[in-house]
């Protein structure tokens, strides 16, 4: 019994000279640096502050502004926790979680830079300082507009066709006008500029820098190119292998190879007058280019290979279209991809978009965050519908409050609206494993889920108490 006591008691005996350490409650709370608190772990009552916090496996900052709508250096999820509970902030938008200070504040930034991996689907962002990445993520663009176009110019023409009085109006369609851009292309644009916007909105963006193409095209057109070129400086033909490689998908034109050293080709020969344009060069493994010798494409038995390298890239095509209109519109300098992959190689990063907005906007050892995924959804469906009978155009006279995306809130827990019925009268909604069929009277509208939408947005629970104050 004794032995037992000698084993349970415990010297509580602390020495005089023993450092000290600092609770959760010191002053550190007021820097204006970062406006972060070490070690606090309170719980929020606000699941978009918990999404973005290390308790769910995230490495995020919380953007931050000021009482004039201008953005402050973001701060962590502890301190975004303490604010809100303080009621010295309120939560400003939810797509992405921002609060803004309802107390006046120093308003020390540091230069922050943002990289745009401009694209024809996808668009990469990153906004990093000196020490750490602030923000990064994806962008998937939609693409379904051009069928969207096609389906919409059909029902206007069946409808003229019934209309045989009306006078023809095909001329005046105004695609003649300097800086016109087809639909398609002014709505990928306009994308790029609404994103970089909101991302200026949240956070003192300093210094813009955007890839505006994977190739510099217009140099291509006519390169000065000798053989010895090749394999001198930095960058002497790797913008060229590197367009070659990504158009031909890594594969050996002729063979179909992959996964073998490739060499650049030439269509026909130089030794019979082929000059040395994109539209000339092909993709191929040594044995292939050995074995064509002083042939052309098409007396080597592979005249397709030549109508493929006509073919212009469609994302090459379409940043050599607005990339200068981007530049302009954004404010911004601009780069190249083939420069951007260098670099990224040169760091030892996996490919991906977020990467290369990292890298393009000057990113070396900085603190990387956990990138987000935000997905384009339309602001507005037409009234254009498929009717019971599976016949279109059924025409919806009324437009629903609910729109499939948005984010409601029903018996204190967060829901995805999937879609409406009961002409608007009755709501389906997802989330936490659960669907439900429910009145519309009895949710609450939290988030339009049209536009831009960063995800996570959400987790499925939802403590009262919260002012989430207006639906931004």
């Amino acid at each position: 019994m004794k032995e037992k006591q000698k084993l349970d008691w415990r010297n509580t005996y602390t020495p005089t000279d023993a450092p000290q350490v600092r609770g959760n409650c010191d002053h550190a709370l007021n820097r204006e640096e970062t406006l972060s608190v070490h070690g606090l772990k309170t719980p929020s009552n606000n699941p978009d502050v918990d999404i973005q916090s290390g308790m769910a496996g995230q490495d995020l900052r919380v953007p931050v502004i000021n009482m004039r709508d201008e953005p402050l250096m973001p701060t962590t999820p502890e301190k975004a926790r303490k604010l809100l509970k303080e009621k010295k902030a309120k939560v400003a938008f939810s797509n992405p979680f921002t609060i803004q200070l309802l107390y006046a504040t120093g308003e020390t930034k540091q230069p922050v830079t943002l990289g745009i991996d401009a694209g024809y689907k996808h668009i990469g962002f990153s906004a990093l300082t000196e020490k750490r990445e602030l923000i990064s993520g994806e962008a998937v663009i939609r693409t379904d507009i051009p069928k969207l176009n096609e389906e919409k110019a059909m029902y206007r023409r069946k409808k003229r066709n019934k209309l045989w009085y009306r006078k023809p109006r095909f001329m005046n369609r105004g695609n003649n006008k300097e800086g016109w851009f087809a639909p398609s292309i002014e709505h990928k644009l306009e994308t790029h500029i609404r994103l970089i916007e909101k991302l200026k909105r949240i956070l003192p963006v300093s210094n813009t820098v955007i890839e505006v193409a994977s190739f510099d095209t217009q140099k291509m057109k006519n390169p000065e190119i000798s053989g010895i070129e090749y394999q001198q400086g930095e960058l002497q033909g790797y913008e060229i292998r590197e367009y070659l490689l990504e158009k031909f998908h890594h594969i050996c034109v002729y063979c179909g190879k992959t996964g073998v050293p490739l060499e650049i080709e030439h269509l026909t020969p130089r030794s019979r007058g082929g000059p040395d344009t994109v539209n000339n060069l092909a993709i191929s493994c040594h044995e292939c280019n050995q074995k064509k010798n002083n042939l052309t494409a098409e007396e080597f038995g592979y005249p397709e290979v030549r109508k493929r390298a006509l073919i212009t890239m469609r994302d090459a095509a379409f940043m050599n279209t607005v990339r200068w209109k981007l530049t302009q519109l954004a404010g911004a300098g601009y780069t190249f991809g083939y420069i951007t992959k260098k670099n990224r190689i040169s760091l030892g990063l996996d490919k991906s978009h977020a990467n290369d907005a990292f890298v393009i906007a000057g990113g070396t050892n900085q603190a990387r965050t956990s990138p987000f995924t935000i997905t384009q959804r339309r602001r507005n469906n037409r009234s254009i519908q498929t009717n019971r009978k599976g016949f279109r155009p059924s025409i919806r006279r009324k437009r629903y409050a609910f729109q499939p995306g948005d984010i409601v809130v029903y018996d204190h827990e967060r829901f995805s609206v999937v879609g409406m019925h009961n002409y608007g009268k009755s709501i389906v909604i997802k989330g936490g494993g659960k669907k439900m069929d429910i009145n519309t009277k009895k949710v609450k509208l939290v988030k339009y889920g049209k536009g831009l939408q960063f995800a996570p947005q959400f987790l499925p629970t939802l403590s009262d108490g919260v002012s989430l104050g207006g639906v931004r």
